[in-house]
C-alpha cells in the first residue's frame, strides 16, 4: 500500500537499546558502495555462498530481455517480445453461480453486488494448479488480496452522503478473492461460474486459531466466545503452503477503527487514534473501540484460507503474533517443520519467524489443518558485526512475564509489538515483502522505506537500516545458521535503493543495473531470479529525489552479481504487486493496484479519471485496479 511518508502509522516509543549505540560505524563503510568485494570481505561465507549459484543448464542467462526505461505513461509497459493481457479488474464477477452481477461504470453497484466481485486495490496473489503437468499451467485459481478502498471511486458521490449501504459496499471491496482462469487461444480468460469462486469480505466469518483463540483479549459482546471474528481488512502481501493454502497479512489495520480522546497504553502502541480514515464507526459500532474495546485485538493477524475446499472456513494463526502484517512466507525444514516469516509494514517495527511445532504432514490442508496453531514464535535482532539472533516470544522467558503486562502466551501474541519492545529487537526501515532462495536457503526482505529514521527524537541509523531520511529503501537478507529453525543467523544488504545521481549521499544507493526506489513486492522464479515491485507513494511521486524514477515498477535481480535490470512499468499513480507463475514458467500474473491514486490516496467523486484511465483508457469511466497476465511472444520462460 502507497503510504504518505509523513502520515503513516509510527507508535513505536519503546526505549530498546538502538543498535547505533553499540555498533561499529565502519561496519557500515561498505553499504555506500558496490557490492563485489566489498560484500565478500565483510561477509566472506554469505556472500561466497551466493557466488556459486549456477544457472540450471538450458535456461540461457538469467536475466535475458532488454531493459524497459523509467516512463510515466499510463500503461504497462513491457520489454520487446512481451505481451500484457488484463484479465481481472476490480468490480468483475468472481463467478458464483447464480451471483454474477456486471461492473457498472458509474459505480452505483450496491454492497451486495460488491461482495460477489472481485474487491478493490488488487495486491498479493497466488496461482494454484488445477490438474497435472502441461494442464496445471493452463487452468488453475488465482487468490488475491484486496487491500484497502478509494471511497472517491468507489461510491456515486464519494463521501457525500455518507451512509450505512455505503459503509457495507466498502466493507465487501476489501478481503480476498478466489477465481478460476484458463488459458484459450485468446490468451487468459475467468471461469465463470466456477465452483471454486468465493469472496471474503470484512464481514465473513473467521474462526480462531492458535493461544489467542477465545483469550478474554478476543471477547466481544458480540462473540462472548472469543472464537470467531467477522472479517479480515487491509490484506496486504499473500504466501503459499506446501500443503496448498493461502496465508494473508492483516496490514494497516488500526486506521479502521476510531479510538478514545485518550487511547490507553495498548491502544496507542498499536496505533489507535480518535479518528478513522474510513468513518466505518459511524455506521458499524464494532469499528467504535470506545465501545468495544476488544475488537481491533480480533485483527492484525495471518489468515489462512484453503481455496481447494469451496466450503471450507477460514482462520486466523495467532500462534504467528499479532502485527501491521505485510504478508507470511513459508519455508521447510529439512526435518519436515513449517517455518513462517512475516514482518510488519509500520516505521520502527519488526521482522518475525514462526518454527511449527510438528512436521507437514502428507495429506495437504486438511491434515495440516491446526499446524500453524503450534510451536515458537520469534522476533529478529540484527546485530553490527553481521551476525543476529531470534529471540523467541515465549511467555515466562526473560521479561515476558505478567509482572511486564504479558499473563500468557495468549496475551504475548496479542501484544507482540510489547514482548518485543522488552527484548531488544531491532526496529526496522518498515519491513515489506519476504522471499525464500530454495537453493541457498537465503531470506530476503523488502525494507520499504522510512523518513523518520534519525528525525528529532527517533531511532537514528543503525547496521541494518543504515541511512537517516530513509526514503529510498533497501533489500536485506540473511541465512540462518544450520537451518531454517537456527536462532542465529548472518546477514547483509542485497542492495541499498536510490538514485545515483542525487546529491545527498542517503539518497544515492548501491544499485548495480536500474536504480529504483521504495522496494516493496519480492518473489523467486523457477530459474532463481528475484523479482523486486516497487510502491512509491504518490504524494511523492515525481518530486525531489523521486524525480527521476517515473511511475512505480518492476525488475529482476540476478542474487549471484547483484545485476537489477527493469522489466516493466505501471501506469500513472499505482503500485506494482504480486507475483505469481504458472508451473511452466511460462506466464507471470502480477496486479497493478490504485492505478491514478491522487496524491491524498483518495479521489475526488466529481473528477474520478484525472491521474489515469487505465486499463481501459480513453473514454473510461474510472480507473481499475486489476490482474495482468505477461507472457513471451514466443511463449518462452519469463525473463530469458
Amino acid at each position: 500500500m502507497a503510504k504518505d511518508f509523513d502520515t503513516m502509522e509510527d507508535s513505536n516509543r519503546s526505549a530498546n537499546l538502538p543498535l547505533q549505540a553499540v555498533s561499529d560505524p565502519t561496519r557500515r563503510v561498505w553499504l555506500q558502495g558496490g557490492l563485489g568485494a566489498a560484500l565478500a570481505a565483510a561477509f566472506g561465507p554469505l556472500a561466497a555462498g551466493l557466488s556459486g549459484c549456477a544457472t540450471p543448464a538450458g535456461t540461457g542467462p538469467k536475466l535475458g530481455f532488454t531493459a524497459v526505461p523509467p516512463s510515466r505513461a499510463d500503461t504497462v509497459v513491457v520489454p520487446p517480445g512481451y505481451t500484457v493481457q488484463v484479465i481481472a479488474p476490480w468490480g468483475d464477477p468472481v463467478g458464483i453461480a447464480g451471483a454474477m452481477p456486471a461492473w457498472r461504470p458509474d459505480a452505483s453497484n450496491s454492497a451486495a453486488d460488491q461482495a460477489v466481485q472481485l474487491g478493490m486495490h488488487h495486491d498479493g496473489l497466488h496461482f494454484y494448479p488445477l490438474g497435472s503437468g502441461a494442464d496445471g499451467s493452463r487452468r488453475g485459481l488465482l487468490v488475491m488480496n484486496h487491500e484497502y478502498t478509494d471511497d472517491g471511486l468507489l461510491h456515486p458521490g464519494g463521501l457525500a452522503d455518507w451512509s450505512a449501504e455505503k459503509v457495507r459496499k466498502a466493507q465487501a471491496a476489501h478481503g480476498v478473492s478466489v477465481i478460476e482462469v484458463a488459458q484459450g487461444p485468446d490468451g487468459w480468460q475467468l471461469v465463470r461460474p466456477s465452483r471454486h469462486a468465493r469472496r471474503f469480505t470484512a464481514s465473513s466469518p473467521f474462526a480462531v486459531g492458535g493461544p489467542a483463540a477465545g483469550h478474554p483479549l478476543m471477547r466481544t459482546a458480540a462473540d462472548p466466545a472469543g472464537r470467531t471474528v467477522l472479517g479480515t481488512l487491509n490484506n496486504c502481501a499473500a504466501g503459499m503452503t506446501p500443503w496448498g493454502t493461502y496465508l494473508s497479512g492483516e496490514e494497516n489495520w488500526a486506521g479502521y477503527f476510531n479510538g478514545p480522546a485518550q487511547p490507553d497504553a495498548h491502544q496507542a502502541r498499536w496505533g489507535i487514534r480518535p479518528t478513522d480514515f474510513y468513518r466505518w464507526h459511524q455506521h458499524d459500532e464494532r469499528f467504535d473501540t470506545t465501545r468495544h474495546p476488544n475488537e481491533p485485538n480480533r485483527f492484525g493477524w495471518v489468515v489462512e484460507i484453503d481455496p481447494m475446499d469451496p466450503a471450507s472456513t477460514p482462520v486466523k494463526r495467532t500462534a504467528l503474533g499479532r502485527a501491521a502484517h505485510e504478508g507470511a512466507w513459508v519455508a521447510t525444514t529439512r526435518d519436515g517443520r513449517a517455518v513462517v516469516y512475516s514482518g510488519e509494514d509500520a516505521r520502527f517495527e519488526y521482522i518475525y519467524k514462526f518454527v511449527s511445532r510438528d512436521r507437514i504432514a502428507p495429506g495437504g490442508a486438511k491434515a495440516n489443518a491446526t499446524l500453524l496453531d503450534h510451536g515458537t514464535l520469534y522476533v529478529a535482532r540484527f546485530d553490527a558485526d553481521g551476525t543476529g539472533r531470534w529471540l523467541p516470544l515465549v511467555h515466562g522467558q526473560g521479561p515476558l512475564t505478567a509482572a511486564n503486562g504479558l499473563a500468557d502466551q495468549g496475551e504475548v501474541v496479542i501484544k507482540a509489538r510489547q514482548a518485543s519492545d522488552l527484548l531488544g529487537a531491532t526496529k526496522m526501515d518498515r519491513p515489506e515483502w519476504l522471499a525464500i532462495d530454495p537453493r541457498t536457503r537465503e531470506v530476503f526482505c523488502t525494507l520499504t522505506n522510512n523518513s523518520s529514521r534519525g528525525a528529532a527524537g527517533r531511532p537514528g541509523p543503525d547496521a541494518a537500516n543504515p541511512r537517516a531520511n530513509n526514503v529510498m529503501g533497501q533489500v536485506i537478507r540473511w541465512v540462518d545458521e544450520g537451518d531454517f529453525d537456527g536462532t542465529t543467523l548472518r546477514w547483509n544488504h542485497l542492495v541499498l535503493a536510490g538514485d545515483p545521481t542525487q546529491a545527498r549521499a542517503e539518497a544515492q544507493g548501491t544499485v548495480r543495473g536500474d536504480f529504483f526506489a521504495c522496494p516493496d513486492g519480492l518473489a523467486f522464479d523457477q530459474r532463481g531470479v528475484l523479482w523486486i515491485q516497487t510502491d512509491m507513494s504518490s504524494s511523492v511521486m515525481h518530486q525531489g529525489e523521486m524525480a527521476r524514477f517515473g511511475n512505480n515498477q518492476m525488475l529482476a535481480c540476478d542474487t549471484a552479481s547483484g545485476e537489477i535490470r527493469r522489466f516493466l512499468t505501471g501506469p500513472v499513480g499505482c503500485e506494482i504487486t504480486g507475483c505469481a507463475f504458472t508451473p511452466d514458467g511460462r506466464t507471470m500474473f502480477i496486479n497493478v493496484q490504485h492505478p491514478g491514486e491522487s496524491p491524498s490516496e483518495r479521489s475526488k467523486a466529481d473528477e474520478p479519471t484525472r491521474f489515469s484511465t487505465w486499463p481501459e483508457g480513453p473514454g473510461a469511466a474510472r480507473p481499475r485496479s486489476a490482474t495482468v497476465a505477461i507472457r513471451k511472444a514466443d511463449g518462452g520462460l519469463i525473463g530469458t
